[in-house]
């Protein structure tokens, strides 16, 4: 099977035979499903089922899930976020767009649910048309940031030890959805010629149909989709080599002021590589606990083994933070206080 996967043109392949042979099209408990077994391992090493929330004792529900975004942001330094409004879902769009036009806010703009994860709602918003539509469509509370226009965008899992070790187990960047014109095809055409493209035409044509209609110029590039989310077609890379001890000091530094945070990946946009290095030019569009993805793991150079000592490593971090932190008496919630935590945040999904 890995001598075929060298081989074989994935961006040929067809989607419904993608979502059989190539894991990153895999539902996400399919992927985790192995997980659960060194997960019910760690439990009963740690003695607790919910030793993870422990990690982070200074994000809500340690950062895995149903926490807002908000204030998780609210951690971080003024200088490495864009501006951020929160609009409350008690609200009705008058007095919304009252408080939206006292802002200095400019479109395009970011709209995303104060908790979601995966991309769940994310939408890069245009004009006071398409700002209104996602109001009346949206049940719970979310969020509004600045879009930010730089040219790079990463996530980088940081981690560190309450005993002073620290490290990155995942560097990766983003190629956005796009396409390039030929003065001939449609937009739609083009991405006819893309397995990971093609998976995508069906919401496109939902959400965007006179982009899909649109025959860009010979050369023209064209970015599809603005998210940076692997469910909406953007392709992750996988840049762990890249990775060196200036990059694990400039995120140390970024982190060492939020209280209780140890372990979690940052999404964000960066002018450079350089300045990544340097920690310049930087905003964090957001800030993932003790669930965060090691998202190199779905590159194409990757094969399912590496996947998963991937994923069991970062689960071992993880555990072993979490049991550092016990040890300076933190204590993990109970089952019963985290199940119920779990079924509100899949209410308030299921309201959007």
């Amino acid at each position: 099977m890995k001598r075929f996967l060298k081989y074989f043109n994935r961006d040929a392949v067809h989607p419904a035979l993608a979502k059989i042979i190539l894991y990153e099209y895999w539902p996400v408990w399919v992927v985790y499903f192995p997980a659960f077994f060194y997960w019910l391992y760690l439990s009963l090493r740690a003695r607790t089922f919910t030793y993870f929330i422990t990690t982070n004792p200074g994000l809500e529900n340690g950062g895995a899930f149903g926490g807002s975004k908000e204030i998780i942001l609210s951690k971080i330094a003024e200088d490495y976020k864009p501006r951020t409004m929160h609009v409350n879902a008690s609200m009705d769009y008058s007095q919304f767009l009252e408080i939206f036009n006292e802002s200095t806010f400019l479109f395009p703009i970011i709209c995303k649910p104060d908790e979601g994860e995966r991309g769940y709602r994310v939408k890069k918003v245009f004009s006071f048309d398409e700002l209104e539509s996602y109001f009346q469509t949206s049940n719970n509370t979310f969020i509004i940031q600045d879009y930010i226009n730089y040219p790079e965008e990463y996530g980088v899992l940081f981690y560190r030890y309450p005993s002073g070790k620290t490290g990155i187990t995942s560097l990766t960047t983003k190629r956005f959805l796009s396409v390039t014109g030929d003065g001939t095809s449609t937009v739609e055409q083009l991405l006819k010629k893309s397995t990971r493209a093609r998976m995508q035409i069906n919401r496109l044509l939902n959400e965007r149909p006179n982009l899909l209609k649109h025959i860009p110029a010979d050369t023209e590039k064209i970015v599809v989709e603005p998210i940076g989310n692997h469910c909406k077609g953007t392709e992750f890379i996988n840049c762990c080599h890249l990775i060196n001890e200036q990059l694990i000091e400039t995120f140390d530094k970024i982190t060492k002021p939020i209280n209780g945070f140890y372990y979690g990946r940052f999404d964000l946009k960066v002018t450079s590589l350089e300045d990544l290095y340097q920690g310049k030019n930087i905003k964090i569009m957001e800030l993932n606990g003790t669930n965060s993805e090691a998202i190199h793991i779905y590159s194409k150079e990757m094969n399912i083994v590496k996947a998963y000592k991937a994923i069991f490593h970062n689960m071992k971090i993880v555990f072993e933070i979490a049991m550092e932190n016990k040890s300076k008496g933190v204590k993990s919630p109970s089952v019963f206080l985290v199940a119920k935590k779990v079924r509100r945040y899949f209410k308030l999904r299921e309201k959007n």
